[in-house]
C-alpha cells in the first residue's frame, strides 16, 4: 500500500502550492469582499469578481493546473484518487482554489455523474462546458418535508406524461443554485414510491430556467447566505423534461447517486485536511508572535500541548484519507465506502477541532473578519451535514464491522 506522494504529482503539488500561494490566496480576501456590491443583489457576480475568478482559472489552464479530480477517464489528468488528495488537500488551504483549477464541488460530482453514466447527447450540452470551467451545476437531492438522510423516503414527485415527465415539490440546500452561472440541475426524484426501497427514484438532467422551476430563498449557514454560490430552497411545480433526460435508466438513481457520493465526499475530506494544516500554522504563528503575562502565548497554558495534539490528529486523518483514496483506486467506490465513511466523520471533526483551537489562541480577533478561521469553522462543522451527517456514517461502519461477525459461532 503506497500512500505517499509520487513523481509524478509531486511537481504538480509544488505548482499548485506556489500559484494559491503567490496568487490565488492574495486575491480571496478581495473576492469576497465584493459580494453585495453587484446593483442587482448578493447572488450577481460583480465584474472585479469575474476578473478575479477568469483570470486566475485563465492562468491554471496555461500551466495545466487544471481538472485534477477525473480519474480513469481521457478527459481527466490521469491521476489517481491517491495522488489527487495532496492536491485538494493544497486547495482546501484557500476558498477560492479549487475552483480556478476547476476542482470544485458541487461540479466535480455532477461531472462524474455526467462522465461515468451520461449520454453522448449530455456530455456535448453540458459536461464538455463544465470540464471547460464555463458554466456551474447544481445537484437537487434534499427535500425540506423528509428525513433525507434516509434518502429512500425522498418523495419529491415525477410522473409520466407522454414522452415527458412532470416533476412536483421541492428541494433545499441546493449548493451553487444561486450562482449565475449554474446551467445544470441533476436532480433526484421519486418516479415509483410502491417499488423496492432502492429502485423507487430517478435521476434527471435539465436546464435551470426550465419553466416552472422558482428559486424561494438562500438558505442561511450561521447566518450567512454564502452568496454568490447559495445554497438553495426551490420550488418545481409542473415542471416538464423530456423522458431522455433520465440518467442511466430508470429506478436507477441510487446507483447513480452512490458513484455520484463516494468521490465528492472524499474530495471534502482531503479539503478539510487542508483547512486544519491552514489553521495550525496560523495558530503556530501567532503563539510566537505575541506575549502576554511576560512569555510568548505558544508557551502559556497547554497550548504545547495543543499544538502537538493538532500535528498528531492532522497526520493520523491524513493517513486515514489516503487509505481510504486507495480503496477507492484499488477495490472501488463500492468496496470503499465503509472507508470513506470512516474519514467522513474523522476530517470535519479534527479540522474543527484544529481550527477551534486556531480561534482561541488568536482571542477575539479569532472570531472576527480580521482572519479566515471563523468561515474555516463554518464550512468544516457544516461538512458534518454535508453528504450525509456523522450518525449516518457511523451506522455504515458499525454496520460494517457487525458482519464480520454476526455468522460466528
Amino acid at each position: 500500500m503506497d500512500l505517499g506522494m509520487t513523481e509524478r504529482v509531486k511537481p504538480l503539488i509544488d505548482a499548485v502550492r506556489r500559484m494559491i500561494e503567490d496568487e490565488i490566496a492574495p486575491l480571496d480576501a478581495e473576492f469576497h469582499a465584493e459580494v453585495g456590491k453587484h446593483p442587482k443583489g448578493r447572488f450577481f457576480h460583480t465584474n472585479r469578481q469575474l476578473e478575479i475568478l477568469d483570470g486566475l482559472k485563465a492562468k491554471a489552464r496555461e500551466r495545466g493546473l487544471w481538472n485534477f479530480w477525473l480519474t480513469e477517464s481521457d478527459r481527466g489528468y490521469g491521476l489517481t484518487t491517491v495522488e489527487y488528495a495532496y492536491l485538494a488537500e493544497e486547495m482546501g488551504k484557500v476558498h477560492i482554489a479549487a475552483e480556478v483549477f476547476n476542482c470544485n464541488a458541487p461540479d466535480t460530482g455532477n461531472m462524474e455523474v455526467l462522465e461515468r453514466y451520461g449520454e453522448d447527447w449530455m456530455k456535448e450540452r453540458w459536461l464538455t462546458r463544465l470540464l471547460a470551467g464555463e458554466i456551474r451545476s447544481a445537484y437537487v437531492m434534499t427535500e425540506p418535508g423528509v428525513a433525507s438522510s434516509d434518502a429512500a423516503q425522498l418523495a419529491f414527485s415525477a410522473v409520466k406524461d407522454g414522452d415527458d415527465f412532470v416533476l412536483n415539490g421541492e428541494k433545499w440546500w441546493i449548493s451553487g443554485a444561486g450562482d449565475p452561472r449554474c446551467g445544470l440541475y441533476i436532480l433526484m426524484a421519486c418516479t415509483d414510491p410502491d417499488a423496492a426501497k432502492h429502485a423507487r427514484h430517478t435521476m434527471f438532467v435539465m436546464d435551470p430556467d426550465t419553466p416552472g422551476i422558482e428559486v424561494l430563498r438562500p438558505m442561511t449557514v450561521f447566518g450567512a447566505d454564502d452568496a454568490p454560490h447559495g445554497h438553495m430552497h426551490i420550488r418545481f411545480t409542473d415542471v416538464r423534461v423530456p423522458a431522455k433526460n433520465i440518467v442511466l435508466g430508470y429506478g436507477r438513481g441510487f446507483e447513480v447517486a452512490q458513484g455520484r457520493l463516494g468521490p465528492g465526499r472524499i474530495h471534502h475530506c482531503m479539503r478539510a485536511i487542508g483547512q486544519a494544516e491552514k489553521a495550525l500554522e496560523m495558530m503556530c504563528r501567532r503563539g510566537l508572535a505575541r506575549e502576554a503575562f511576560g512569555k510568548q502565548i505558544s508557551e502559556l497554558g497547554a497550548n504545547y500541548d495543543i499544538i502537538a495534539n493538532a500535528r498528531m490528529e492532522i497526520e493520523m486523518a491524513r493517513l486515514l484519507c489516503l487509505k481510504a483514496a486507495w480503496m477507492m483506486d484499488t477495490a472501488g467506490v463500492r468496496a470503499a465506502q465503509p472507508w470513506i465513511s470512516k474519514i467522513k466523520v474523522v476530517a470535519p471533526l479534527m479540522a474543527g477541532k484544529v481550527i477551534d483551537e486556531a480561534m482561541q489562541l488568536h482571542g477575539a480577533a479569532g472570531i472576527s473578519q480580521d482572519f479566515d478561521l471563523a468561515n474555516m469553522w463554518t464550512h468544516v462543522r457544516t461538512l458534518r451535514f454535508a453528504d450525509g451527517p456523522d450518525a449516518v456514517h457511523r451506522r455504515q461502519v458499525a454496520r460494517a464491522e457487525l458482519k464480520k461477525y454476526r455468522n460466528d459461532g
